[in-house]
Order: structure tokens, then sequence, then C-alpha cells
């Protein structure tokens, strides 16, 4: 049995947490600034969803806002249904679907809900349908994969729990960024401190780019690497 934000007891495998809202919008929209590889590079390089692949067919299509997170039975989309309800504006649904490819969790008049809803995107792990509406972008959309099978609606699930995602892990109320490069999550307790680190990022490669662009290369940064393996430079 469960406890969920009403104060009443639900069913095993069932609840629903309430929604976290710390991020400000001003942090929202300064990171709407920020490519995911700024944020990776500052998080360590290996961090971040691996595998999944965006159906929204738009390579300018950016995606930030809060983490509404949801972990559902692979082929059951009950509770994404309830998550949408629940979301606010500019959030994203970021689905734990075991990474299930069998049967989609989402589809097109999902997407159109979310459209008039204003969400922010969704990132699932696990397969969504009705590729050709996805591709019409508007509203971004990554997924492990896709397939015609449609869901079940009975549940189990869970809202704004922490889950796994892709190979991340992802907290209720986690900032969640996604671009043409892929999807990273942020935990909400770093994001005010990453986004100086991101900035000077984005101020780095400036600087790399200019010189780049003389054609002049750095032979001694990656000379001085070699040496510092052995090799005999």
């Amino acid at each position: 049995m469960s406890m969920t934000l009403d104060g009443g007891t639900w069913p095993a495998g069932f609840a629903i947490q309430p929604r976290q809202t710390t991020l400000t919008q001003k942090l929202l929209n300064a990171f709407k600034q920020v490519p995911v590889a700024h944020a990776g590079d500052v998080m360590g390089r290996h961090t971040g969803a691996v595998g999944l692949h965006a159906y929204h067919n738009d390579l300018g299509l950016t995606m930030c806002g809060t983490a509404i997170t949801v972990r559902t039975r692979p082929g059951d989309n009950l509770m994404v249904h309830v998550a949408i309800q629940r979301a606010q504006p500019g959030d994203i649904i970021v689905i734990d679907g075991g990474g299930d490819l069998s049967t989609a969790v989402i589809g097109g008049l999902m997407r159109t809900t979310a459209i008039a809803r204003q969400l922010g995107g969704f990132v699932i792990d696990g397969a969504l349908r009705d590729v050709a509406e996805w591709a019409e972008g508007a509203l971004p959309a990554y997924a492990r994969g896709h397939v015609h099978r449609g869901p079940s609606k009975d549940g189990p699930g869970q809202i704004n729990i922490p889950i796994s995602c892709a190979g991340m892990t992802v907290m209720p109320g986690d900032l969640i960024l996604g671009d043409a490069d892929g999807v990273i999550a942020i935990p909400a307790s770093e994001a005010e401190a990453l986004l100086s680190l991101c900035q000077a990022q984005a101020e780095k490669e400036a600087r790399i780019r200019a010189q780049n662009e003389t054609g002049e290369v750095d032979r001694e940064r990656f000379d001085s690497i070699l040496r510092k393996k052995g090799c005999p430079l």
C-alpha cells in the first residue's frame, strides 16, 4: 500500500506525489539558451540520456522545463494520462517505461492534448506511435523507439517519484534540457550553480571557435598530452 498527496491509502503500485516546483522561471529562461552538450560537459561529460531518438523532426526545436516523472508498467499509459492532466504549462513529462518497445505508451491524441495544455515535451524510455504527427514539430518528443501497438489503461503506475529513464536518474522537479544532441537531467539543487559553469563553457568554446576559424592549430595543446602519456615527441 502507498500514501499519496491526498493522505489516503492507494493500492500497491499506485501513487501520485505533489508536483515539485523549486526552479524559478528566471532560471528556466536562462537555461533555454544552454546547449545540452555544454551542460553535459560541465557535469562530467558522461551523463544524460542514451538510446533515445527525437521524433519532432526539427533540429531547432529545444526543450527546457521542470520534470514531471512517471513510472508505468510497460504497455500501459493510465498514469501518463493523469500526469498530462496535472502538469502545468512548460512541464516535461519524463516516463520510465522500462525501455519496452512492444507497445506504445503515448500517441498523437495525447500530443494534441499536451500542445493545448502548453506542456514542454516528452522523454520516454519506451515507445510512442503516430510518428507522422510527432514529426509535425511544435512539441519535443524523445523516445527509445516506436510501434503501432496501442497501450492499455489499467496501471499500476506512479507520478512524481524518482525514476530511471534512458540511463538517467530523474527526480521530480529536476531541470530537463533537450536539443538536437539529446536530453539531459540537471538536479534541481545544482541548477543555479551549474548555470554559471555552462555560461563559462559557452565563452570558452566561442574563443576556441574563433581561433579555429583562423586555420591555425594549437599543436602544443595535444602534443603536451601525448608527452604526458610517454609518447616520444
